[in-house]
């Protein structure tokens, strides 16, 4: 099989395993009645909720990487932002770390000057869908058990960015086998620079957006829900199903969430809403994932593959500088493998 169809298909393989586990659990035939009468215009919508998110998530994203002194064309930015999606199935979505190694090879910028900002994207996600989920709890009293849990695992990794010593001991800790100890000085480069991203007034905003961001998402959902005959769902009750559902499959550290946020997602809207029974809340589960995990997934493999095939262009022109009348070379910092290492 080619190299670059493995991809893809492996894509294509788990959405149709996620999707038979959840029908075969609520009974196909019901689900595919309550599909039958789904106004699907709301999926349209919650596409355009989704690529809201995605634009958000971004201008983050580009700030972020501002904050930590790179610069690269917005064009460059977005392309490895959004292939990031194509990895986002991977446990505790550590795939888009892909990201930094997508900005080394396009630009040469140093994998551990990038890799806090991966790390910092998640943090901030987690805090804000966190925050959505307090208020859905405050508002309505579900999942009380599953938001405190979440909250105290946030709270304790917060702990370890605001205690600058204890995360630089992680990090000997981690290096302390003897094969991964050449990575120690990059460990301890990132350790300080998830630090600077973690400062209360970078913190604050990354998290307003990541808190928009996410609100668009819970309105998709809510309107995918009520496009279903006889069913409806407060905005407040789908945010906090929502935020705390994606909350689960985050933590969970399986690919994706796969299971977790669904299962959850389809408890919480049988037990939460009103007028929604099993083959409901599964059918709106399955559109929603598609039209927001999936979605993103297919986003990401587009992309993925235009950098790759944008890679081998930015390497020749950095080789053509790199060889230039000024005998100038890749900077000092350019680690080995990237564009215009010696």
């Amino acid at each position: 099989m080619p190299r670059g169809a493995r991809g893809p298909l492996t894509v294509l393989i788990a959405a149709v395993l996620v999707f038979a586990v959840v029908s075969v659990a609520s009974d196909v035939r019901s689900v595919g009645d309550r599909l039958g009468g789904f106004g699907w215009w709301a999926l349209a919508a919650a596409l355009g909720l989704a690529v809201g998110n995605y634009l958000l998530r971004f201008v983050r994203w580009h700030l972020l990487l501002r904050d930590r002194d790179v610069d690269v064309p917005v064009g460059d930015s977005a392309l490895v932002f959004v292939a990031g999606f194509a990895l986002a199935i991977t446990p505790g979505k550590v795939g888009e770390l892909v990201k930094s190694y997508l900005l080394r090879t396009l630009h040469g910028v140093p994998v551990a000057r990038t890799a806090p900002v991966v790390i910092a994207e998640r943090v901030a996600d987690l805090l804000a869908l966190l925050l959505l989920a307090v208020v859905g709890v405050a508002m309505y009293g579900v999942a009380v058990e599953l938001v405190i849990g979440a909250g105290a695992v946030v709270g304790l990794g917060l702990l370890v960015l605001a205690w600058p010593a204890l995360a630089y001991r992680l990090g000997e800790l981690v290096t302390r086998p003897r094969p991964l100890r050449r990575f120690r000085d990059r460990v301890h480069e990132a350790v300080a620079g998830l630090a600077a991203l973690s400062r209360p007034a970078v913190l604050s905003w990354s998290t307003t957006l990541s808190a928009a961001a996410w609100l668009c998402e819970c309105l998709g959902f809510a309107l995918i829900v009520s496009a279903f005959p006889g069913t409806a769902v407060p905005f407040g009750l789908a945010m906090l199903i929502y935020a705390s559902t994606t909350i689960a499959g985050a933590l969970s550290f399986l690919p994706g969430g796969l299971g977790v946020t669904e299962g959850a997602m389809t408890v919480l809207l049988v037990q939460g809403s009103h007028g929604v029974d099993t083959a409901t809340a599964a059918a709106a589960t399955i559109l929603t994932r598609l039209a927001t995990l999936w979605f993103a997934v297919g986003l990401g493999v587009i992309a993925m593959a235009a950098a790759r095939r944008r890679a081998p262009s930015a390497e020749a022109e950095a080789a053509a500088a790199a060889g230039g009348p000024d005998g100038a070379g890749g900077s000092d910092d350019t680690p080995p493998g990237a564009p215009g290492a010696g």
